[in-house]
């Protein structure tokens, strides 16, 4: 009983889906209670649930059952008849839902558990701007001059997947290098997302919004501010083709005398 906001990546977009795995989720949840509950008290609850929150992911997931920290920005429209408890929940990438209103069910004394669940944002893919599997029937059975603007209105540009992922631009003269699968150093940098802190995925975009790489920050936002040199981020995945910007550095050779 799960439907949704389903990103899909084509061709050399699919080097980019682990930004979906980095965005945050919207979800629209109907939450079956085990018994009967005030509604003053389910409300309290579920606010308490807002914020940083531990969750062990259930038995049947992908991922190992350890502990994790997760985010749930916001928990709202919150509608209850009886048992049934309907709400709207934002959350970090990796939040199980159905743990959520587990958890709920436990600090209320009488269980829960999710009977619907529908995800009505993936970072800055909306239900409003998807496509049902009729769409597709439309493009696949349009003639050769419809197939073509009806293909743009569906299928976006990967740069669309980035929103909401921080991300640094650099010069067009270090756009190659990167392509070659060089670090990131501050004289590469143009500007930067605030709150950039080391450790964390980025995106790295030329002046002109075209993504270039996926890259680890080595320094935080306020660092980059201060460095005029060292290393700001280290390339993880090169999505650009390596020659769409000349190259502007040249290969260095070193002579190593021989041995006797």
């Amino acid at each position: 009983m799960v439907t949704g906001v389903l990103p899909l990546a084509l061709e050399d977009a699919t080097k980019t889906i682990q930004a979906f795995l980095l965005t945050g989720k919207e979800y629209v949840c109907l939450m079956a209670l085990h018994g009967d509950v005030e509604e003053k008290r389910v409300r309290e609850v579920i606010d308490e649930f807002v914020g940083d929150i531990l969750q062990r992911p259930p038995v049947r997931a992908a991922v190992r059952r350890d502990v994790r920290k997760r985010r749930i920005y916001y928990i709202r429209d919150v509608e209850i008849d009886s048992r049934e408890v309907l709400f709207r929940v934002g959350c970090q990438a990796g939040t199980y839902i159905r743990k959520l209103v587990y958890d709920v069910g436990e600090v209320l004394g009488v269980g829960a558990h999710m009977r619907e669940l529908r995800r009505t944002r993936a970072g800055s893919f909306t239900e409003a701007e998807s496509f049902s599997l009729y769409d597709l029937m439309q493009l696949s059975e349009a003639s050769s001059d419809e197939k073509d603007a009806i293909a743009r209105r569906m299928v976006k540009p990967m740069e669309s997947a980035f929103e909401y992922v921080p991300r640094i631009y650099i010069r067009d003269s270090a756009v190659s290098s990167i392509c070659h699968g060089a670090e990131l150093a501050i004289p590469g940098v143009v500007r930067f997302s605030e709150g950039i802190v080391p450790k964390t995925s980025i995106a790295l975009f030329t002046l002109k919004d075209e993504l270039v790489a996926l890259s680890k920050a080595l320094m935080s936002s306020e660092q980059m501010l201060k460095e005029d040199h060292g290393i700001a981020a280290k390339t993880v995945r090169v999505i650009m083709p390596v020659e769409t910007y000349p190259r502007l550095w040249k290969a260095k050779t070193v002579t190593v005398p021989a041995q006797s």
